[in-house]
């Protein structure tokens, strides 16, 4: 009986879609979904390993051939382009890191030819010849984990190469985010006073007094309007930021923006400083005009510059340093005459003025749920992590007071 078997030109035989071609390669075929496919080998045994994988892909519904044509770039914009949610703000910002960063490295690869290690050399690549730093990393990382899970929904690769990396890149790195520190109570008692008795900051004090009266974040008190303020009922709404950021044609811009998420919609109560000072703000703009500053169709700011235009959350911290480096000369000259240890202030930025009022409200108030509120934490244990710090801080200092008033031995 004759052989009807299909072999190769040693011999072998053939399985169903194998077959070789009169230049030597090998050559397997198959069909999906009506569509037949194709791939080659230059060996049976190399033939065979594509085609197990053929297989595998099939019952993991996975499309092998797709993902080695697509390009990360390609699904990168497959990704924003159904990120439709996204604020202008948060598409600008990934657009640039990614443009800047990724796409004419690791963004030309093969998405279904992207690995772990690829992601981790990438990275640690940044790292190296970017000077990146932990916030940056995330960026990046917030950026291209969603991008390749999405790749994954779409059938394109079998499970996500960023997975993990970030976690092993800080351990490897030894990063932790750092923390940030509110002023103690006499560096904050020396800033305010300092701003108050000094002639050439004296005018920065009004806005860092709000600063410190309702830990609004930055974008929050710049953008601030005086339709804002109820001073009837002694509140002040938080309905939108002000945002400096780099656009879409390479400028940078003032826009406003709706706030991070929903949390960040809250009223504050007026504090009786605050009142008072935005009482006397209010009757220095009634005397001089009111600036004409409009962005996105907001007018009325608050506080504004010489110039009569919103604050540069920049311009802000480069007066903070300003401001803690005079005083703390002038701090030092003092202690040294009077004989006495200086009262110096640490380094700070505006956040760590947010971070401040925070902590200040922790030590008055228990209530953690009404902290998260007027805070704006979308997320409550960012809320517990302060107040947490807090009362471990009053837990020392009241024992502290107790030592030797408990007759123990």
């Amino acid at each position: 009986m004759a052989d009807t078997k299909r072999r190769d030109n040693k011999g072998r035989v053939l399985r169903t879609g194998e077959s070789q071609r009169k230049d030597g390669r090998y050559m397997y075929r198959w069909t999906v979904n009506g569509k037949e496919k194709t791939v080659y080998a230059l060996s049976l045994a190399e033939l065979r390993e594509k085609e197990l994988q053929v297989q595998n892909d099939i019952a993991d519904g996975i499309d092998g051939q797709k993902a080695n044509n697509i390009t990360l770039n390609d699904m990168f914009e497959k990704y924003m382009q159904g990120k439709t949610e996204l604020k202008q703000s948060t598409r600008t910002n990934y657009t640039y890191m990614y443009k800047n960063y990724v796409a004419d490295t690791l963004g030309r690869k093969k998405i279904g030819k992207i690995k772990y290690s690829d992601i981790k050399t990438f990275y640690n690549s940044l790292i190296r010849e970017k000077n990146f730093k932990p916030n940056s990393m995330e960026i990046i990382n917030t950026i291209l984990h969603p991008v390749f899970t999405l790749a994954v929904r779409d059938g394109y690769i079998r499970c996500n190469p960023t997975d993990g990396c970030m976690s092993e890149i800080k351990k490897s790195h030894n990063w932790e985010k750092p923390k940030r520190h509110a002023l103690t109570i006499e560096e904050q008692t020396a800033f305010i006073n300092y701003l108050a008795n000094s002639e050439m900051y004296n005018h920065w004090l009004p806005i860092f007094t709000v600063f410190l009266g309702t830990g609004m974040r930055v974008g929050e008190l710049i953008g601030l309007t005086w339709n804002d303020c109820d001073f009837k009922n002694n509140t002040i709404s938080i309905n939108h930021n002000l945002i400096y950021r780099q656009q879409d044609n390479g400028e940078c811009e003032m826009h406003i923006t709706t706030p991070k998420t929903s949390a960040g919609i809250r009223t504050i109560p007026m504090l009786s400083e605050v009142k008072k000072t935005l009482l006397q703000e209010r009757r220095k703009q009634m005397q001089g005009g009111y600036p004409n500053t409009e962005i996105d169709g907001y007018t009325n700011f608050v506080f504004t510059n010489r110039f009569d235009y919103v604050h540069n959350p920049q311009t802000l911290n480069r007066a903070i340093v300003r401001i803690y480096t005079a005083y703390n000369e002038e701090e030092v000259e003092n202690a040294k005459r009077e004989h006495r240890e200086p009262i110096l202030i640490r380094h700070f930025s505006v956040h760590n003025l947010r971070h401040t009022f925070c902590t200040r409200f922790c030590e008055n108030e228990t209530n953690v749920k009404v902290i998260q509120e007027i805070m704006g934490h979308s997320d409550i244990s960012t809320t517990m992590n302060i107040y947490a710090e807090v009362t471990e801080s009053k837990k020392q200092e009241t024992f502290k007071n107790l030592d030797g008033k408990i007759k123990i031995s």
